[in-house]
């Protein structure tokens, strides 16, 4: 059996092209079964990843896009293929080929490892430095953009006039547990008044 294996770091990649792409990938590369889930690479809990690997047999092949999405260090991706490659599971990464047992597959293997584990590194490195440089300007604040306000007060207003949350969830585009927090702030100023 072929299982591919895709995996996406953010919900954003995870709606947009990036597991879509991979899935695709690993489809026309011929895998049976594409197992996908969202978790960065640095959290080393991946339930799904997990899972594949208890149950895959010897004569399956893990099949993935890229050698970062099953590790993003060398001595994890180093064991994860060890162990499966001792089992007799093969492991195809869709860019770099597929990576066998024998003393150059097991070279070329901890070489990519590490170059995929520096490659991470290289982008931590750059995105601290990126918020340092943004924290030297005017107005920086850390963390997601304040939802408008406007927006907050409309669904205050609706749950008001007698609306449901699930309807003003849907009509302002706000989580309910936003809208909740919205309502007791609401409240409590209207106490004090």
């Amino acid at each position: 059996m072929i299982y591919g294996y895709a995996r996406v770091s953010t919900k954003k990649q995870l709606e947009g092209n990036g597991l879509e792409a991979q899935e695709k990938a690993l489809l026309v590369a011929g895998a049976d079964e594409v197992i996908k889930e969202q978790y960065t690479g640095t959290t080393m809990q991946r339930p799904q990843l997990d899972a594949l690997v208890e149950r895959m047999t010897e004569g399956d092949i893990l099949m993935a896009a890229k050698l970062d999405r099953i590790a993003r260090t060398a001595a994890e991706g180093a064991t994860l293929i060890r162990s499966l490659q001792e089992r007799g599971v093969a492991v195809n990464i869709l860019n770099i080929g597929v990576l066998d047992s024998s003393t150059t597959g097991r070279l070329m293997t901890n070489v990519l490892l590490a170059f995929a584990e520096f490659e991470r590194d290289l982008i931590v490195e750059r995105t601290q430095a990126g918020r340092e440089v943004a924290r030297t300007h005017a107005g920086y604040r850390e963390g997601r953009r304040p939802l408008p306000q406007a927006r907050k007060d409309a669904a205050v207003e609706m749950i008001s006039r007698g609306h449901s949350y699930k309807e003003a969830c849907e009509a302002t585009g706000l989580s309910r547990s936003t809208v909740l927090r919205a309502v007791r702030a609401s409240r409590g100023k209207q106490i004090v008044s």
